[in-house]
């Protein structure tokens, strides 16, 4: 990755906005991108001098588009677009996804097709830069027209109105600007639709879900191979001449880890000659389930990357006299896939609870309820209650967002993709499946210290050591939520996936040699 990131003209990815939101990324406003936005927006500024009829610039909005307005107004209307739009409610979004909300909206209006003034963009990158970053209601967007509640509470602060969190602390936007020896953003023509027009905030929830997914992902490999040592379960399905012949690129990376991570077992070869003909599902079919998800995940992140560097505003500005009122705000392109990873990522937890169930009946050598004295003790018996609650809450979450229209603007946006929804739902799905997850690593964890004194392969056992860390054997029962939250941390930061990664490398294991796509 190069060391400084150059709004407008470089191109981004998932793996780069979330490096320039972290601070590990340099992102500037190079010279290219200047030129072009200055362009730009003398463009706007001869289309007010010449009394130029152009939706937005010197028009109302919406169902108001052929209500003129007048050369000396145009500047009012962008200030005031702000503050009607503004009617975002509930919690806060994170931080982080507002940041990056900042980010992706800063590269399309730098690549010079809205209008704006150097000095808005210059005003959102200090935003960035110093972690002044807007406070933005969770709900009120339909995701079309634009995010436009969402990104007008993010571009209030611009005004010196709104909200921001700094240092911590919820503050008035105008007392930090105050604080720094700043005034307000004068907003010129257009500028205010250029801001609230677009799907930022709809994209930067895709983000987060690109990269949360993809870290599920990873975990659930790596616990589901943990799940089927402890269960003395077979790798023969995952022998790559079967996947050749349903060759989903998804199931084969599926069934390449699995091999590898199960790779010079003692556990496995200790029962080769058993007699058991077939796994359940839930371990045999790891490839097809988690490799369709993996399939998915895949679109979702190529659509999301081709998302990050579009221009999603209307009008779009070609030149004084070349403008395009068109659609390039309506978020369906981005709703759809994002309903479709909410399936994905649920089925990953179904399965993964089918798992945990397994790990506790009592079959193949290991204790019922995985501890030795029952009865007094309940074991793991309650855990496998919160998956199947969670598995049970995800489900709810699948009906699909963007299945759904309501019209707006009293007609005028008579059809809306709600993907805002879906993005917001997605990671809520992968908040479940986070805990899904960790409960089903510490069954895992569980069931193979039964397997001693066999061990499972280098990785796996790396993978149980590195549990044990935080979390030892249970004995006897004990108040679980302290474990499962334990564990569900190492998920949620992605330390667990990490380190196996890492081990991995140092054994050049390639868990994921030759599926490049697959990685963020």
């Amino acid at each position: 990755m190069s060391s400084v990131f150059h709004y407008g003209t470089d191109r981004l990815t998932v793996e780069k906005t979330i490096a320039i939101a972290s601070g590990k990324l340099k992102a500037v406003l190079g010279q290219d991108a200047i030129r072009k936005v200055n362009a730009s927006q003398a463009s706007v500024k001869q289309i007010v001098e010449a009394n130029k009829t152009v939706y937005g610039v010197n028009t109302g909005f919406g169902i108001l588009a052929n209500t003129p307005i007048s050369a000396e107004d145009t500047a009012t209307l962008q200030y005031k677009i702000l503050q009607s739009h503004s009617v975002g409610v509930g919690d806060p979004i994170s931080t982080e996804v507002a940041k990056i909300m900042l980010i992706t909206k800063v590269h399309a209006l730098a690549q010079g097709f809205s209008g704006v003034q150097l000095s808005t963009l210059e005003r959102i990158t200090w935003h960035i830069e110093n972690d002044v970053i807007p406070v933005v209601p969770e709900k009120g967007s339909v995701g079309a027209s634009g995010d436009l509640a969402p990104l007008a509470h993010l571009f209030l602060p611009l005004i010196g109105l709104g909200e921001v969190f700094y240092k911590g602390a919820r503050c008035k936007a105008q007392d930090i600007l105050q604080q720094f020896g700043l005034s307000p953003v004068q907003l010129g023509p257009k500028e205010g639709l250029a801001l609230i027009n677009g799907t930022q905030f709809i994209l930067s929830f895709a983000v987060k879900a690109v990269q949360r997914m993809h870290n599920c992902l990873e975990a659930a490999d790596i616990i589901g191979a943990m799940s089927l040592e402890a269960l003395t379960g077979t790798k023969a399905p995952f022998d790559a001449r079967l996947h050749e012949l349903r060759p989903y690129n998804g199931n084969k990376l599926v069934a390449q880890r699995l091999r590898l991570l199960l790779n010079d077992s003692d556990i496995m070869q200790s029962h080769v000659d058993c007699g058991r003909v077939q796994d359940p599902y839930s371990l045999r079919c790891m490839p097809q389930v988690h490799g369709a998800s993996r399939n998915a995940w895949l679109h979702l992140k190529e659509l999301t990357e081709i998302e990050l560097n579009a221009v999603t505003d209307n009008p779009i500005i070609l030149g004084a006299d070349d403008t395009i009122s068109g659609g390039n705000f309506h978020g369906q392109p981005m709703a759809l896939p994002l309903d479709y990873c909410c399936f994905a990522a649920a089925e990953i937890g179904n399965i993964s609870d089918r798992r945990c169930y397994l790990l506790l009946e009592g079959k193949w050598g290991l204790p019922m309820l995985l501890m030795k004295d029952v009865g007094l003790n309940s074991g793991f018996m309650i855990p496998q209650y919160t998956t199947a609650a969670l598995v049970t809450e995800n489900k709810t979450l699948c009906f699909p967002a963007s299945a759904d229209s309501i019209p707006t603007s009293l007609g005028q946006e008579d059809h809306v993709s709600m993907g805002s929804i879906s993005g917001r739902k997605l990671n809520r799905v992968l908040d479940n499946l986070e805990f899904i997850l960790a409960i089903e690593l510490l069954s895992a964890c569980q069931a193979i210290e039964f397997r001693r004194p066999l061990k499972s392969s280098a990785l796996l056992e790396f993978a149980h050591d590195y549990v044990r860390e935080f979390v030892g054997f249970a004995e006897e029962d004990r108040i679980f939520a302290d474990d499962i939250n334990k564990v569900s941390g190492l998920i949620k930061d992605f330390s667990f996936v990490e380190k196996v990664n890492k081990f991995a490398s140092s054994l050049k294991a390639g868990l994921n040699e030759g599926y490049d796509s697959f990685t963020i």
